[in-house]
């Protein structure tokens, strides 16, 4: 009877242990991809992991979260270690894409008009951020003052030496 009630407890330890395995996968939403973390991965790290291995073209991961179906999501910060809370929940990133849809319903039933800072910011292939020639003519124009500026106070500086003794003769 003793070996048989150590081999209970051995099986209930191996069964606890198999319960909770020494890693937490996060499910990428832009990619579809599910990468593994080791327990007390922070939330930032393990998002600039996923970040980093994701195509080009495809939205990056804005934060991650505990999700299940009827529940409120938990969002991770990103000093957050990362927990699984369990049967049903699973932890995914959440994208720009999800991001921008809250931002318009928000601004459909004018909740707060403080949510365009929320926006993505411009980047230079977007029409507003072109390069123009008056542009450039400025970055020249002030090259062009830079160097005079720059010629007036050599020509003083080896002028100061005459300058100098002109002025202590006069005297």
């Amino acid at each position: 009877m003793d070996n048989e009630g150590r081999d209970g407890e051995e099986e209930r330890g191996k069964s606890a242990e198999s319960s909770q395995p020494p890693f937490v996968e996060v499910l990428c939403r832009s990619s579809g991809k599910v990468r593994r973390f080791a327990a007390g991965t922070t939330a930032g790290y393990a998002l600039y992991v996923i970040n980093c291995k994701l195509d080009i073209g495809v939205a990056p991961g804005l934060h991650i979260e505990a999700v299940k179906e009827g529940e409120e999501p938990v969002v991770f910060g990103p000093n957050s270690i990362l927990v699984n809370y369990g049967k049903g929940w699973n932890l995914q990133t959440v994208t720009d894409e999800g991001h921008d849809e809250s931002i318009g319903m928000l601004q459909n039933s004018k909740i707060s008009p403080n949510f365009q800072s929320f926006k993505k910011p411009m980047t230079m292939n977007q029409p507003n951020s072109t390069i123009s020639f008056q542009y450039i003519g400025k970055i020249l124009l002030a090259f062009a003052f830079m160097f005079l500026l720059g010629g007036i106070f050599t020509f003083f500086l080896q002028n100061l030496p005459a300058m100098n003794l002109s002025a202590v003769s006069s005297l």
